[in-house]
């Protein structure tokens, strides 16, 4: 800790052990259960491909076939690496073909033919999790070869036309201007599918559709802006929603550098079920973890629904939680771009000062992690003047408080689809801050027992209180109850639920024991 708020080491330590208390259940819940979105990155990594002329991938086919025969309880590698034995059929894919058209019977094995399903399926899988290896090791010679930016914090900016094709040219554009993430948002509604569309698209809904060859055109095409840069350019996108475990999954395996993927965002924000999502986060998780992959999570989204000031301690809280989480599933500090937000109404008294107390809090508390920290939103009015000022001074306090991860803020926030020419004026703005008052973080320390320190005192001590409180009560009562966000959602209800499971006994998934093992 730079010691610039001058924190209680105690009540830090306070802070990290009840949010352990507080998240163990909720790990010990995620060990002990599947869903049929793990079960199908299991698949992936086991090498199904393709989707049928509806659009519905093999994968889904074959484990919705598995399912209806032995159920989900055992996992699907055993089953199905037993039927390819029986059937003879030495492709993956061509079984989940075949299974689709109700040519193969599944059943759960015993005894040899049993050992024999589990060694064939590790074999499967590991083959993918090598091709995770390489693309991990891939970026590691790409970004020695061609360098990280010259300063933190990296420069992140949006990409979301609908088109493919159209994103690409966008985003080596933003590249050149300066950007050193290009995100590409998701379609919206694409969290509630249970399935990842296929193929490159070319519509989309404020977002372009997030599938694994849309994955592959941008990488490829940011591959060549980081030749023409002599700067490594990273590529971000979504692995949240329903299908949260493949999406990790096609993203190790295409060579993304960050993925948004927040513990609670899906729950709070999709309705999407709890016990579903925590149990997705931790396998997508695990996969960030071998893939090399950077998360972003999603507590600035708490503050679109609750007020910035008095909730300020449930990002806080969140935060926490993420890290907790993101630890035990196997993520490094350098890999937590832990999320938060300036999203207090600037009409309030000090709110530029109050705002550094919370990004400078946030800071201490995670040292080693990048931290990625969010424009304003939720005020912004469709004044462009207005909205470039506040941009710039969410941009200042970035640089004060030494933040690692910056999302260019946009003038016509809530307005239009960002043109180019918005988003060349964003990166002036934030040019010119990071130019001019790059190295601020160095010089600038809050008054001993004044505003900022106060502040984030009463912050972290409001969120100590919060975590004894979820402790008592348990993270799903807190969650039921509204607690983040303000959104109540309830561990028996959401979409999705119908696709969970408690292991039996005999469950089998190779994927995570190889991820574990390592």
């Amino acid at each position: 800790m730079s010691g610039k708020l001058e924190l209680d080491p105690a009540l830090v330590v306070r802070a990290r052990e009840l949010a352990r208390r507080a998240g163990q259940p909720v790990v010990d819940l995620a060990r002990s259960h599947t869903t049929v979105s793990v079960e199908r990155a299991v698949l992936r990594l086991a090498g199904v491909t393709g989707a049928d002329p509806d659009g519905i991938p093999w994968v889904n086919r074959l484990v919705d076939a598995v399912v209806a025969d032995v159920g989900l309880g055992h996992g699907v590698a055993v089953p199905v690496f037993d039927a390819l034995v029986r059937e003879q059929i030495s492709d993956v894919t061509l079984l989940a073909q075949k299974a689709a058209a109700g040519s193969v019977r599944f059943v759960h094995p015993t005894g040899k033919a049993a050992t024999a399903a589990r060694r064939a399926a590790r074999r499967a899988v590991a083959v993918g999790v090598r091709q995770v290896d390489r693309r991990r090791a891939e970026r590691d010679r790409l970004v020695k070869r061609y360098g990280d930016p010259a300063q933190r914090p990296w420069i992140y900016l949006i990409v979301a036309t609908g088109d493919i094709y159209e994103d690409i040219p966008q985003a080596q554009a933003a590249a050149r201007a300066g950007a050193d993430v290009i995100a590409v948002i998701r379609s919206t509604g694409q969290s509630l599918l249970d399935y990842v569309p296929e193929g490159a698209t070319r519509e989309g809904f404020a977002g372009t559709y997030a599938t694994q060859e849309n994955f592959r055109l941008m990488r490829a095409a940011l591959d060549e802006s980081s030749r023409e840069l002599g700067r490594y350019v990273r590529l971000t996108n979504y692995a949240s929603g329903l299908c949260m475990p493949e999406m990790a999954t096609l993203a190790g395996l295409e060579r993304l550098d960050m993925m948004l993927n927040d513990s609670m965002y899906g729950i709070l924000f999709r309705d999407i079920n709890p016990i579903r999502t925590f149990v997705d986060q931790r396998f997508s998780r695990q996969v960030h973890a071998r893939a090399g992959i950077i998360i972003n999570t999603g507590e600035d989204n708490y503050l679109t629904t609750a007020d910035a000031v008095d909730e300020a301690h449930t990002v806080t809280v969140s935060q926490l939680l993420n890290e907790y989480f993101a630890h035990e599933a196997g993520l490094a500090d350098w890999q937590l771009g832990l999320g938060h937000a300036f999203e207090i109404n600037p009409d309030v008294p000090e709110s530029f000062r109050l705002e550094l107390a919370h990004a400078l809090l946030a800071r201490e508390l995670f040292p080693e992690a990048p931290l990625k920290w969010m424009p304003p939103t939720k005020h912004m009015t469709g004044d462009v003047f207005r909205g470039n000022l506040l941009d710039g001074f969410f941009n200042l306090a970035g640089a004060m408080t030494g933040q690692g991860i910056l999302l260019v803020g946009m003038m016509t926030e809530a307005v239009v689809t960002p043109w180019l020419s918005d988003r060349d004026i964003a990166l002036q703005n934030v040019r010119y801050v990071l130019g001019a008052a790059g190295g601020l973080h160095e010089d600038f320390v809050p008054a001993p027992g004044g505003f900022i320190q106060q502040r984030a005192h009463r912050v972290l001590g409001e969120a100590v209180d919060l975590l004894e409180r979820i402790g008592d009560q348990s993270l799903l009562t807190a969650i039921a109850e509204g607690t983040f966000g303000i959104m109540k959602r309830p561990a028996d209800r959401g979409k999705g639920l119908d696709g969970v499971a408690r292991h039996e006994a005999d469950y089998y998934n190779p994927a995570t024991e190889i991820l574990e093992a390592a």
